[in-house]
């Protein structure tokens, strides 16, 4: 009996210490993360309004400042270009050789994607004569026309292409 009154005493001793112990270690591990987090963590510089559409000016990008007259913010504009991708007059390929076709378009739109010559791809969810958008992000309408008939849809008359000018507020998502 006395010696199972000392073990459950050890136990209780020994929890007590543990106990002690692991809140000590928990405060210890936060100070040390935050050190770390706080020496580590890369600060994110973001740049102003006016670096930013200095840096766009040199690339040979269309811009241009609006203040919103609600909240006196001033949103840099800038000049991207929609490509529509249209209906085109040789849709008469067989199955076969459109899967084809489609799966090299994919691969196409992906790559300008992954480039970063575009920012938006996608179909329109009708069957009219407007098959997709594709919103390039590139300085002049000459290479957005470029890059749009590089399409291995459009090279085979399958789709065509019309580009226009959009201005959209520049670093804004979709919501």
């Amino acid at each position: 009996m006395k010696n199972l009154f000392l073990i459950i005493l050890c136990v209780i001793a020994f929890i007590a210490c543990k106990q002690e112990h692991k809140e000590g270690a928990i405060e210890n591990f936060e100070i040390v993360t935050d050190t770390i987090i706080e020496e580590n963590t890369p600060v994110d510089v973001e740049k102003t309004i006016k670096e930013l559409k200095e840096e766009l000016t040199a690339k040979g990008y269309q811009t241009f400042d609006y203040v919103d007259a609600k909240t006196q913010d001033t949103i840099l504009m800038q000049q991207y270009f929609m490509a529509f991708l249209k209906s085109g007059p040789i849709r008469s390929q067989n199955e076969e050789e459109a899967a084809l076709l489609q799966e090299a378009h994919m691969a196409h739109l992906g790559r300008m994607y992954e480039e970063g010559f575009a920012d938006l791809i996608g179909p329109f969810g009708d069957d009219s004569e407007f098959r997709g958008i594709t919103v390039y992000n590139v300085p002049t309408l000459k290479m957005a026309d470029s890059l749009a008939n590089l399409d291995p849809m459009v090279k085979a008359g399958r789709l065509v292409i019309e580009v226009h000018p959009w201005w959209c507020a520049k670093g804004y998502s979709l919501r």
